[in-house]
């Protein structure tokens, strides 16, 4: 395999959450009285960290407004898994097969609180999946490099080494800014056109095709960023 690292983040890449986070945001809304939030304004969001989330969501709130809709939304959401959450298709045997892979570390990324990331290991079981990983709540929120740049340190590892795979704008333009490879899932919350702009190597429609591709991918693979990002224009233009 080409790569030694591939971190992944979570919500919209491994676990169909989207609707969930949506719904809850919406209802932590409703309680404190703010006005009525979309689902595109809401799902804009996912993948910040939750202050940043929330600020860009409400930027007329005040901090008083902001951290009670913080604490309405935690406490939905933690009621709220009550009920399971379900990974995408292809994901649980993907990354059972990965992490047979001696050579290969496998990260997770996410704009989740070490908290939330913790409690869905163990509801799921699938932190055995993982050999590390970094939350917004003990570093910076993405887009900014600081997690995947701890991620490295973690590991020995350099950029060029590894991978992202994510679902927003957000996980592409972290990724881009160390000048790491970057595979954008479009089945997650930004659309394909927006993903398109951070020139991932390749755009995958379900994480079959993102396991195929890693599979195939030659060690010395001449398909860089750079022709990706040329083929993901000619497909969509």
């Amino acid at each position: 395999m080409r790569y030694r690292l591939v971190i992944f983040d979570w919500d919209g890449t491994l676990m169909d959450s989207a609707a969930r986070i949506v719904a809850c945001m919406q209802a932590a809304a409703h309680d404190i009285g703010w006005a009525p939030l979309s689902d595109a304004a809401v799902r804009d969001i996912i993948g910040l960290g939750l202050p940043e989330a929330i600020a860009k969501l409400c930027p007329d709130m005040s901090m008083e407004q902001r951290e009670r809709l913080r604490e309405r939304y935690a406490a939905h959401f933690v009621a709220a898994e009550r009920e399971p959450m379900h990974f995408f298709d292809g994901v649980v045997s993907g990354m059972t097969r990965l992490r047979g892979e001696s050579s290969l570390r496998l990260a997770v990324a996410t704009g989740k609180s070490r908290r939330g990331l913790e409690r869905i290991f163990t509801s799921t079981g699938s932190g055995e999946w993982f050999h590390t990983s970094r939350t917004a709540d003990e570093t910076l929120s993405k887009p900014h490099p600081r997690m995947l740049e701890e991620l490295l340190v973690e590991t020995h590892l350099a950029p060029e080494e590894a991978l992202m795979v994510g679902d927003t704008e957000y996980d592409m333009e972290m990724a881009r800014a160390l000048g790491m490879d970057r595979v954008a899932v479009t089945y997650g919350v930004h659309a394909r056109e927006r993903l398109a702009r951070s020139e991932p190597v390749l755009m995958a429609d379900t994480f079959s095709v993102l396991m195929d591709w890693l599979y195939t991918v030659p060690q010395n693979d001449a398909n860089d960023s750079v022709s990706g990002a040329t083929r993901l224009r000619s497909e969509i233009s």
